[in-house]
């Protein structure tokens, strides 16, 4: 099978020369910008293609790889063009295959991949791409067909249901988005000590990573340590007297997650003054 792409940045570098690299056959890329897919083509040694008629007729697959905002809009076109038995996908976390509105109706496929990955670098990121656990979501005449082709890249992979993709990603924004959030308040914390910024990631760097290796290893719960895991009042009280103001009720909802998870771990720890303290 042949896999086009549409749209030529971080993620379609990525995708198309991960691919290639497992000598998955590549037709190339077509873009609004003739600058970025000649770039892509170039960098996957595949073809640029100006017209996205031209593209679909030599793709058996097709990955649009554009914003999640232009995904319907690219549909809109392609849609148009002669595609019958082709597989349309898209790489959005968020969005299902659903976006293919009526594809049924003009004889193809819609899947969602979606690589939870960190995509920065358009240039570098595809070497870690087998790290990458991938989820797919659409047709079920391909579903399998998808699923082998990323298990024998060397990705772990998951079929979800189109209702989930929603949760599916927020689980995905949390841990990585979202925990920069307090990634970085940790560092600010650290500068209002007198640590450099580049000091205060140097020191931080080792529990971050210790961490994760233990939740990887032992899972949340035996991993949990710290303040809120022994019960120490008198410390989440201090940390919540000198921490800035607007990050008190962040501070609060948190501890009160991880609370949940030590009564979890010690089942016979009282914790009933910190449950106290914390508010339902």
């Amino acid at each position: 099978m042949k896999f086009g792409f549409i749209g030529a940045g971080k993620v379609g570098f990525s995708l198309g020369k991960y691919l290639k690299e497992n000598n998955i056959d590549i037709s190339g890329y077509y873009s609004k910008s003739q600058h970025s897919s000649k770039e892509a083509a170039i960098f996957t040694n595949t073809r640029q293609y100006n017209n996205l008629e031209d593209l679909i007729k030599n793709s058996d697959a097709i990955f649009i790889t554009t914003p999640d905002n232009q995904i319907a809009d690219v549909w809109n076109e392609v849609k148009k063009l002669p595609i019958k038995e082709k597989l349309i996908c898209h790489c959005s976390g968020s969005i299902s295959s659903e976006v293919f509105s009526n594809i049924n109706n003009h004889g193809a496929y819609g899947y969602s991949i979606h690589p939870m990955f960190a995509i920065s670098d358009k240039y570098n990121s595809y070497k870690n791409l087998s790290q990458a656990f991938i989820t797919i979501e659409g047709h079920e005449k391909h579903i399998e067909y998808l699923n082998m082709l990323f298990l024998n890249l060397g990705n772990d992979v998951a079929i979800i249901n189109k209702e989930n993709k929603s949760l599916y990603h927020a689980a995905a924004v949390i841990v990585s988005n979202l925990v920069l959030g307090l990634i970085n308040n940790g560092v600010n914390y650290l500068e209002a000590c007198g640590f450099t910024k580049e000091m205060a990631i140097k020191a931080l760097y080792p529990l971050i990573e210790n961490n994760l290796r233990n939740v990887k290893e032992r899972g949340t719960v035996n991993s949990l340590t710290g303040p809120i895991e022994r019960g120490d009042l008198s410390t989440v009280i201090n940390h919540l007297n000198v921490i800035p103001e607007e990050d008190k009720e962040l501070y609060r909802l948190l501890s009160k997650n991880i609370l949940k998870i030590a009564k979890v771990k010690n089942l016979e720890r009282d914790y009933k003054n910190l449950e106290e303290y914390l508010g339902d």
